[in-house]
């Protein structure tokens, strides 16, 4: 049947859906105020940013969104928060800051820490080779503190927790480029659930645990091959036991 002349083609191109509008990322436009108002206010690190209540008022939002923007903040590097005192600048940041959200669906668990782990095999072993570059007699103070801490936990308790989150967390200091940091912390949603349940086993992960104080031998040494080699080895028993104990 033909279509009658008086229909034209808005008719049937009112049969398709017009897709709605997505909904404003609330916390994001916050962090982007937040950032301008640091810019505009010449805030320097060590600043304290205004209070919760003050950033409610003057953004018109509710508590909610605002610990959202800072925390968000907070697992870039860029603020802190300290517990009775306020909230202050880590790191100076402008309108033009690039900030990069990640989505990690850590409903899937398993798939989750897979995926970060395909991410960190390539920034986590370029990391630790810049670390053995750059690292300072601070820097290996801070790693050994970490280690330390690690392998008493384990020793202890046959796990190490979120202590070896620490520990190359101190690595990626230690290159002296925020970059390794802020990637690592935009997945430890993901790391800290984990740790919570680690699939009911404390013994995960157990193999790697020689490997970590090899690679702080590395990093000391300035053995650039050493720390990449030693930084794949852990990862690599560290995917055999997620895919092993995940079944």
């Amino acid at each position: 049947m033909r279509r009658r002349d008086d229909e034209g083609p808005g008719i049937a191109a009112t049969r398709v859906a017009i897709a709605p509008l997505p909904a404003i990322d609330r916390g994001k436009q916050v962090m982007d105020a937040l950032a301008e108002y640091v810019e505009r206010a010449a805030l320097k690190v060590g600043d304290r940013l205004p209070t919760e209540r003050e950033l409610m008022a003057a953004l018109s939002v509710g508590r909610s969104t605002i610990r959202e923007a800072i925390r968000r903040f907070e697992a870039l590097g860029v603020t802190e928060t300290r517990k009775g005192s306020g909230t202050y600048l880590l790191k100076s940041i402008s309108a033009g800051t690039i900030h990069m959200p990640l989505s990690l669906d850590t409903a899937k668990l398993r798939d989750a820490l897979l995926q970060t782990l395909e991410v960190r095999r390539g920034i986590e072993a370029e990391a630790s080779m810049v670390a053995a570059l750059r690292r300072t007699t601070k820097d290996l103070r801070n790693i050994e503190e970490k280690l330390v801490e690690m392998e008493r936990v384990h020793l202890a308790t046959g796990t190490s927790g979120p202590e070896d989150l620490a520990f190359h967390l101190a690595v990626y200091d230690a290159t002296h480029n925020p970059l390794f940091r802020q990637l690592l912390e935009q997945m430890r949603e993901a790391f800290e659930r984990f740790w919570e349940h680690p699939f009911d086993r404390q013994d995960f992960a157990r193999r790697s645990f020689p490997y970590h104080r090899e690679l702080f031998d590395a990093i000391v040494a300035k053995d650039t091959e050493r720390a990449r080699e030693k930084t794949l080895e852990i990862l690599a028993i560290v995917e055999e036991d997620i895919e092993e104990m995940s079944k």
